[in-house]
């Protein structure tokens, strides 16, 4: 769990522009991890075969467009889990006021 702690010497809402923050930056996330996910989606159409197969098992040789394709596809997989560990950072996020 991720506890932040806000203090401040105005009694202004804070509290509530950070939340916001924080919840346009997961609505951000979100719409990125939906279009990673859709470019997987058509490597693993396109080939028949899922990412972890990908992973284990093929090399540029086994594309159609050789390495371009291998290093999209790869780079497609990084970034989505990237995308879901700043997103599961961000929602166990704990406000605590004072």
């Amino acid at each position: 769990m991720i506890k932040l702690q806000i203090q401040s010497d105005t009694k202004d809402d804070v509290i509530d522009i950070i939340r916001a923050a924080i919840s346009a930056e997961i609505k951000r996330l979100e719409i990125g991890l939906s279009k990673t996910n859709k470019q997987i989606e058509k490597y693993e159409t396109k080939y028949h075969v899922t990412s972890e197969v990908f992973q284990k098992e093929f090399s540029a040789e086994n594309l159609k467009k050789g390495d371009r394709e291998y290093i999209e596809w790869a780079g497609e997989l990084k970034i989505r889990e990237k995308i879901r560990e700043d997103l599961r950072k961000l929602k166990e996020i704990e406000y605590v006021a004072h």
